[in-house]
Protein backbone atom coordinates (compact mmCIF):
# COMPACT_ATOMS: atom_id res chain seq x y z
CA UNK A 1 0.00 0.00 0.00
CA UNK A 2 1.58 3.03 -1.09
CA UNK A 3 0.37 6.88 0.34
CA UNK A 4 1.12 10.27 -0.86
CA UNK A 5 3.30 12.04 1.10
CA UNK A 6 1.59 15.13 0.88
CA UNK A 7 -1.40 13.49 2.38
CA UNK A 8 0.98 12.13 5.52
CA UNK A 9 2.21 15.22 5.83
CA UNK A 10 -1.58 16.60 5.99
CA UNK A 11 -2.36 13.79 8.40
CA UNK A 12 0.26 14.95 10.86
CA UNK A 13 -0.58 18.22 11.12
CA UNK A 14 -4.31 17.46 11.48
CA UNK A 15 -3.20 14.93 14.64
CA UNK A 16 -0.69 17.25 15.83
CA UNK A 17 -3.14 20.58 16.16
CA UNK A 18 -6.56 18.02 16.73
CA UNK A 19 -8.44 19.91 14.51
CA UNK A 20 -8.61 19.46 10.53
CA UNK A 21 -8.93 23.14 9.85
CA UNK A 22 -5.95 24.05 11.49
CA UNK A 23 -4.19 20.86 9.62
CA UNK A 24 -5.45 22.03 6.59
CA UNK A 25 -4.04 25.68 7.44
CA UNK A 26 -0.65 24.67 7.99
CA UNK A 27 -0.76 22.94 4.41
CA UNK A 28 -2.05 25.58 3.13
CA UNK A 29 -5.48 23.94 1.58
CA UNK A 30 -9.02 24.78 2.05
CA UNK A 31 -11.32 22.84 4.17
CA UNK A 32 -13.16 20.80 2.06
CA UNK A 33 -9.83 19.62 0.16
CA UNK A 34 -8.10 18.79 3.52
CA UNK A 35 -11.60 16.49 4.69
CA UNK A 36 -11.24 14.69 1.09
CA UNK A 37 -8.01 13.94 1.39
CA UNK A 38 -8.73 12.31 4.82
CA UNK A 39 -11.29 10.11 3.75
CA UNK A 40 -9.48 9.34 0.91
CA UNK A 41 -6.65 8.02 3.43
CA UNK A 42 -9.31 6.43 5.09
CA UNK A 43 -10.56 4.67 2.05
CA UNK A 44 -6.95 3.35 1.25
CA UNK A 45 -6.26 2.32 4.74
CA UNK A 46 -9.91 0.55 5.09
CA UNK A 47 -10.22 1.24 8.47
CA UNK A 48 -11.64 5.12 10.12
CA UNK A 49 -8.19 7.20 11.21
CA UNK A 50 -10.04 9.44 12.69
CA UNK A 51 -12.57 10.47 15.70
CA UNK A 52 -14.89 13.07 14.99
CA UNK A 53 -16.07 15.17 17.70
CA UNK A 54 -17.57 18.62 18.89
CA UNK A 55 -13.98 19.39 20.43
CA UNK A 56 -12.03 18.85 17.17
CA UNK A 57 -10.57 14.82 16.02
CA UNK A 58 -8.05 12.72 17.30
CA UNK A 59 -6.83 9.68 15.95
CA UNK A 60 -8.12 6.27 16.18
CA UNK A 61 -5.71 3.44 17.43
CA UNK A 62 -4.57 2.78 13.35
CA UNK A 63 -4.47 6.67 12.80
CA UNK A 64 -1.91 6.39 16.12
CA UNK A 65 -0.26 3.81 14.04
CA UNK A 66 0.27 5.34 11.01
CA UNK A 67 0.79 8.73 12.42
CA UNK A 68 4.05 6.93 14.00
CA UNK A 69 5.10 5.35 10.58
CA UNK A 70 4.29 8.42 8.84
CA UNK A 71 6.76 10.32 10.69
CA UNK A 72 9.53 7.69 9.98
CA UNK A 73 8.37 7.44 6.28
CA UNK A 74 8.98 11.35 6.18
CA UNK A 75 12.26 11.76 8.04
CA UNK A 76 13.58 9.01 5.91
CA UNK A 77 12.35 11.17 2.52
CA UNK A 78 13.83 14.06 3.86
CA UNK A 79 17.33 11.96 4.30
CA UNK A 80 16.99 10.53 1.03
CA UNK A 81 16.48 13.82 -0.79
CA UNK A 82 19.13 15.49 1.10
CA UNK A 83 21.54 12.95 0.57
CA UNK A 84 21.26 12.86 -3.26
CA UNK A 85 20.97 17.21 -3.12
CA UNK A 86 24.16 16.51 -1.64
CA UNK A 87 25.81 15.47 -5.22
CA UNK A 88 23.95 17.92 -7.12
CA UNK A 89 25.01 21.04 -5.76
CA UNK A 90 27.76 23.07 -4.58
CA UNK A 91 26.50 25.16 -1.40
CA UNK A 92 27.74 27.98 -0.63
CA UNK A 93 28.04 29.37 3.27
CA UNK A 94 24.97 28.67 4.91
CA UNK A 95 22.90 31.42 6.35
CA UNK A 96 22.84 32.30 10.03
CA UNK A 97 19.82 32.49 12.18
CA UNK A 98 19.64 33.32 15.69
CA UNK A 99 16.14 33.43 17.49
CA UNK A 100 14.74 33.13 21.52
CA UNK A 101 13.18 30.45 22.85
CA UNK A 102 9.65 31.68 22.28
CA UNK A 103 10.55 32.13 18.26
CA UNK A 104 12.31 28.59 18.04
CA UNK A 105 8.60 27.21 19.53
CA UNK A 106 6.77 27.52 16.22
CA UNK A 107 7.35 30.46 13.92
CA UNK A 108 11.22 29.51 13.44
CA UNK A 109 10.82 25.70 12.47
CA UNK A 110 7.58 26.29 10.23
CA UNK A 111 9.56 29.12 8.24
CA UNK A 112 12.25 26.47 7.91
CA UNK A 113 10.05 23.65 6.76
CA UNK A 114 9.22 26.30 3.53
CA UNK A 115 12.35 27.66 3.03
CA UNK A 116 14.10 24.60 3.07
CA UNK A 117 11.93 22.47 0.66
CA UNK A 118 11.86 25.95 -1.79
CA UNK A 119 15.58 26.48 -1.52
CA UNK A 120 16.98 22.95 -1.96
CA UNK A 121 20.87 24.96 -2.94
CA UNK A 122 20.75 27.43 0.70
CA UNK A 123 21.54 25.44 4.01
CA UNK A 124 20.64 27.32 7.06
CA UNK A 125 22.83 27.20 10.63
CA UNK A 126 20.12 28.05 13.61
CA UNK A 127 20.41 28.37 17.05
CA UNK A 128 18.59 30.00 20.61
CA UNK A 129 19.92 33.19 21.87
CA UNK A 130 19.41 35.79 23.63
CA UNK A 131 18.17 39.20 22.06
CA UNK A 132 21.36 41.06 23.69
CA UNK A 133 23.52 38.23 22.00
CA UNK A 134 21.80 38.31 19.19
CA UNK A 135 22.26 41.82 18.84
CA UNK A 136 25.66 41.63 19.48
CA UNK A 137 26.39 39.03 17.03
CA UNK A 138 24.22 40.64 13.93
CA UNK A 139 26.34 44.04 14.50
CA UNK A 140 29.39 41.77 14.25
CA UNK A 141 28.51 40.21 10.89
CA UNK A 142 28.49 36.70 12.66
CA UNK A 143 24.93 35.72 11.69
CA UNK A 144 22.69 37.05 8.48
CA UNK A 145 18.97 37.12 10.32
CA UNK A 146 17.60 37.02 14.07
CA UNK A 147 14.49 37.04 15.86
CA UNK A 148 14.74 39.29 19.12
CA UNK A 149 12.43 41.00 21.62
CA UNK A 150 11.59 44.62 21.09
CA UNK A 151 12.23 45.59 24.61
CA UNK A 152 16.10 44.42 24.71
CA UNK A 153 16.39 45.40 20.87
CA UNK A 154 15.75 49.29 21.12
CA UNK A 155 18.41 51.84 19.56
CA UNK A 156 20.83 48.91 19.03
CA UNK A 157 21.71 50.05 15.84
CA UNK A 158 20.23 47.38 13.34
CA UNK A 159 17.37 47.60 10.91
CA UNK A 160 13.85 46.12 12.70
CA UNK A 161 10.74 45.43 11.61
CA UNK A 162 7.84 43.80 13.18
CA UNK A 163 6.88 40.12 13.53
CA UNK A 164 3.79 40.79 15.72
CA UNK A 165 2.76 40.05 19.26
CA UNK A 166 4.56 37.92 21.96
CA UNK A 167 3.43 38.79 25.37
CA UNK A 168 3.75 36.59 27.94
CA UNK A 169 0.17 34.55 29.83
CA UNK A 170 -0.63 32.52 32.13
CA UNK A 171 -1.75 29.05 31.49
CA UNK A 172 -3.41 26.53 33.59
CA UNK A 173 -5.58 23.60 33.41
CA UNK A 174 -8.82 24.27 31.91
CA UNK A 175 -11.56 24.40 35.18
CA UNK A 176 -8.76 24.94 37.19
CA UNK A 177 -7.21 27.46 39.86
CA UNK A 178 -7.66 30.08 36.53
CA UNK A 179 -11.06 29.22 35.54
CA UNK A 180 -13.12 32.73 36.01
CA UNK A 181 -9.89 34.67 35.27
CA UNK A 182 -9.33 37.06 33.07
CA UNK A 183 -6.24 38.47 34.34
CA UNK A 184 -3.66 38.13 37.19
CA UNK A 185 -0.11 39.64 38.02
CA UNK A 186 2.86 37.83 38.68
CA UNK A 187 3.17 38.02 42.25
CA UNK A 188 -0.42 35.90 41.93
CA UNK A 189 0.84 33.65 39.72
CA UNK A 190 4.09 32.49 42.25
CA UNK A 191 1.99 31.68 44.96
CA UNK A 192 1.12 28.29 43.02
CA UNK A 193 3.20 25.15 41.78
CA UNK A 194 4.92 26.38 38.68
CA UNK A 195 5.92 24.41 35.12
CA UNK A 196 9.54 25.98 33.85
CA UNK A 197 11.68 26.03 30.74
CA UNK A 198 15.01 25.17 31.60
CA UNK A 199 17.07 27.58 33.57
CA UNK A 200 19.50 28.17 31.10
CA UNK A 201 16.95 29.03 28.22
CA UNK A 202 16.70 32.71 27.03
CA UNK A 203 12.81 33.12 27.97
CA UNK A 204 13.33 32.04 31.61
CA UNK A 205 16.37 34.32 32.08
CA UNK A 206 14.58 36.76 30.14
CA UNK A 207 11.58 36.61 32.77
CA UNK A 208 14.30 36.39 35.55
CA UNK A 209 15.71 39.33 34.57
CA UNK A 210 12.30 41.25 34.71
CA UNK A 211 11.04 40.29 38.24
CA UNK A 212 14.24 41.22 39.06
CA UNK A 213 16.23 40.81 43.05
CA UNK A 214 13.11 41.20 44.92
CA UNK A 215 11.13 38.26 42.57
CA UNK A 216 8.66 36.18 44.81
CA UNK A 217 10.24 32.61 45.69
CA UNK A 218 8.32 30.13 43.29
CA UNK A 219 8.36 26.45 43.17
CA UNK A 220 8.96 24.39 40.11
CA UNK A 221 7.61 21.13 40.07
CA UNK A 222 9.58 20.32 36.96
CA UNK A 223 11.57 22.56 34.06
CA UNK A 224 11.79 21.20 30.26
CA UNK A 225 13.52 22.18 27.41
CA UNK A 226 10.44 23.35 25.10
CA UNK A 227 7.42 24.98 25.19
CA UNK A 228 5.76 22.11 23.95
CA UNK A 229 6.21 20.17 26.60
CA UNK A 230 5.30 22.61 29.21
CA UNK A 231 1.77 23.34 27.36
CA UNK A 232 1.35 19.55 27.72
CA UNK A 233 2.12 19.38 31.48
CA UNK A 234 0.57 22.40 32.67
CA UNK A 235 -3.01 20.51 30.27
CA UNK A 236 -2.81 17.37 32.11
CA UNK A 237 -2.73 19.56 35.51
CA UNK A 238 1.05 19.89 36.86
CA UNK A 239 1.46 23.81 37.62
CA UNK A 240 0.74 26.58 36.23
CA UNK A 241 3.20 28.09 33.47
CA UNK A 242 3.93 31.67 31.87
CA UNK A 243 4.75 31.55 28.37
CA UNK A 244 4.09 33.42 24.93
CA UNK A 245 0.51 33.54 24.10
CA UNK A 246 1.72 32.01 20.37
CA UNK A 247 2.41 29.22 22.72
CA UNK A 248 -0.73 28.09 23.26
CA UNK A 249 -2.34 28.30 19.77
CA UNK A 250 -6.02 26.83 20.08
CA UNK A 251 -5.47 24.11 22.82
CA UNK A 252 -8.65 23.06 23.68
CA UNK A 253 -7.38 21.96 27.46
CA UNK A 254 -6.32 25.36 29.02
CA UNK A 255 -7.40 27.91 30.80
CA UNK A 256 -5.23 31.76 29.58
CA UNK A 257 -5.28 34.72 31.75
CA UNK A 258 -3.33 38.11 30.48
CA UNK A 259 -0.68 39.15 32.78
CA UNK A 260 -0.58 42.40 34.68
CA UNK A 261 3.24 42.84 34.55
CA UNK A 262 4.28 45.38 32.42
CA UNK A 263 7.05 43.25 30.73
CA UNK A 264 4.71 40.32 29.83
CA UNK A 265 4.02 43.12 26.72
CA UNK A 266 6.33 42.85 24.18
CA UNK A 267 6.37 42.23 20.31
CA UNK A 268 8.88 39.84 18.34
CA UNK A 269 11.25 41.79 15.65
CA UNK A 270 12.97 40.78 12.58
CA UNK A 271 16.54 41.96 12.88
CA UNK A 272 18.68 42.49 10.22
CA UNK A 273 23.49 41.36 10.40
CA UNK A 274 25.63 43.92 8.74
CA UNK A 275 27.43 40.54 7.08
CA UNK A 276 28.94 41.79 3.81
CA UNK A 277 26.62 44.78 3.52
CA UNK A 278 23.40 44.68 1.58
CA UNK A 279 21.39 41.57 2.88
CA UNK A 280 21.67 37.92 0.03
CA UNK A 281 19.21 37.48 -1.83
CA UNK A 282 18.59 34.39 -0.16
CA UNK A 283 18.64 36.36 3.91
CA UNK A 284 16.08 38.16 2.03
CA UNK A 285 13.74 34.97 0.88
CA UNK A 286 14.16 33.85 4.28
CA UNK A 287 12.94 36.93 5.65
CA UNK A 288 9.86 36.21 3.35
CA UNK A 289 8.96 33.07 5.09
CA UNK A 290 9.42 34.65 8.60
CA UNK A 291 6.96 37.14 7.79
CA UNK A 292 4.55 34.81 6.29
CA UNK A 293 4.74 32.32 9.27
CA UNK A 294 4.32 34.78 11.44
CA UNK A 295 0.99 36.14 10.38
CA UNK A 296 -1.89 35.26 13.26
CA UNK A 297 -3.79 32.06 12.86
CA UNK A 298 -7.31 31.64 12.89
CA UNK A 299 -8.83 29.76 16.05
CA UNK A 300 -9.86 26.13 14.50
CA UNK A 301 -13.75 25.31 13.96
CA UNK A 302 -15.72 23.16 16.40
CA UNK A 303 -15.79 19.75 15.23
CA UNK A 304 -13.10 20.15 12.51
Amino acid sequence: MRYDLDDLRLFLDIVAEGSITAGARRMRLSLPSASARVRSLERQAGVALLVRGRRGVRPTPAGTALARHARDVLAHTARLESAVASYTRSPGPPLTLLGGGSAMHELVPRALVTFLRAHPDVDVTVRESRTPDTVRALADGEADLGVVVDAEARDCGLALESLGDDSLVVIGQAGGVLAGRTALAYSEVAEHPLVGLDAGSSLRRWIEEHLGPHAPVVRHRTSVAGLSTVVSLVAAGVGLAVVPRRAVGAHRRLDVCALRDHWARRQLLLAWGVRGGAASPAATALAEHLRREALPHSPAEPGT
